[in-house]
C-alpha cells in the first residue's frame, strides 16, 4: 500500500472522498513526517495541534455528506502570509513574536476550502534572497544531494522552506510567493512544479515581503494537477481584491 505521504494532493483528496482513510489519519502521517525531517529546518512554526483539530472538523463534516474543494488536504504556509492566531515572522527578528489578529486573503480561502495547516515555512528574510540562507531562523537545506556527495545544498529562495517541505514529503503542497524568482528558483532547485501567476490573478493581502508591487502568490507542488487545484481555490475574485495593499 502506498504511504499516505507519497500521495499527491489530488490523490489524497480522492482517497479522502472514497473514505480510504480519514483526514485525521492523513494529518497524523504528515505531522510525523514533518517531525522526522526537522534537520532540514523547513518550518519556522509547526502547528500539529491545529492540524489535527482542522482534520477532525473535516471528518465531522464528511459524516454529514459535506465536502469542500480541498477538504482534509494538508498544506504548509510560507511564513510571509498572515495567519490569525499563528505567529508570522517573515523570517525576521523584527517580527519575532508577532501574532496577527487577522488572516491573509489567500489562507482565508484555503481554510474555507477545507485545507489543513501543518505550519509556517522558512524563507529568506522578508522574501529578499534566492538561496534561503538569510533567514533569522537559520538556513534551509535541500532534501536532495549530489550523487556520491552528502554535502547540503541550498533549496533556492526565497520560498525554500516551502520547497524543502514538499520535496521531502513533509507536505503535499505549500504556499509560496514570487517577486523576482522566489517560486521558480526553489522549484528548479528541488525538482517541483512552481508557477508565478500573472500579477492580479491572486491576492497578496496581507503579506509581509519586500517586493511590494511585484510579488504574487503561488504554490510549490509535486504535480501540475496539484498546482492547478490550489490555484483554482485562491485565484482572486476581482482585480480590486488582488491590488489591495497590506496596512
Amino acid at each position: 500500500m502506498t504511504a499516505l505521504t507519497d500521495l499527491t494532493m489530488a490523490e489524497a483528496r480522492d482517497g479522502l472522498s472514497a473514505k480510504q482513510f480519514s483526514a485525521r489519519e492523513l494529518a497524523e502521517a504528515y505531522v510525523a513526517a514533518m517531525q522526522a525531517a526537522r534537520p532540514l529546518n523547513a518550518f519556522i512554526t509547526e502547528t500539529p495541534e491545529r492540524a489535527l483539530a482542522m482534520a477532525d472538523a473535516v471528518d465531522a463534516r464528511r459524516v454529514t455528506g459535506e465536502a469542500r474543494a480541498l477538504d482534509g488536504v494538508p498544506i504548509a504556509v510560507k511564513d510571509l502570509f498572515c495567519t490569525s492566531g499563528v505567529p508570522t515572522t517573515a523570517a525576521s527578528h523584527i517580527l519575532d513574536g508577532f501574532t496577527p489578529p487577522y488572516e491573509s486573503t489567500v489562507t482565508e480561502k484555503l481554510w474555507a476550502a477545507g485545507a489543513v495547516m501543518l505550519g509556517k515555512t522558512n524563507l529568506d528574510e522578508f522574501a529578499m534572497g534566492s538561496s534561503n540562507t538569510t533567514s533569522y531562523y537559520g538556513p534551509v537545506e535541500n532534501p536532495w544531494r549530489r550523487p556520491g556527495d552528502n554535502r547540503p545544498l541550498v533549496p533556492g529562495g526565497s520560498s525554500g522552506g516551502s520547497a524543502a517541505a514538499v520535496a521531502s514529503g513533509m507536505v503535499p503542497i505549500a504556499t509560496a510567493s514570487d517577486g523576482g524568482g522566489s517560486i521558480r528558483i526553489p522549484a528548479a532547485c528541488c525538482g517541483l512544479v512552481g508557477m508565478k501567476p500573472t500579477r492580479g490573478r491572486t491576492s497578496d493581502e496581507p503579506g509581509r515581503d519586500g517586493w511590494l508591487g511585484l510579488s504574487t502568490f503561488g504554490g510549490l507542488a509535486r504535480t501540475v494537477a496539484d498546482s492547478a487545484l490550489m490555484f483554482d481555490v485562491v485565484h482572486a475574485t476581482s482585480l480590486r481584491e488582488a491590488s489591495r495593499r497590506p496596512p
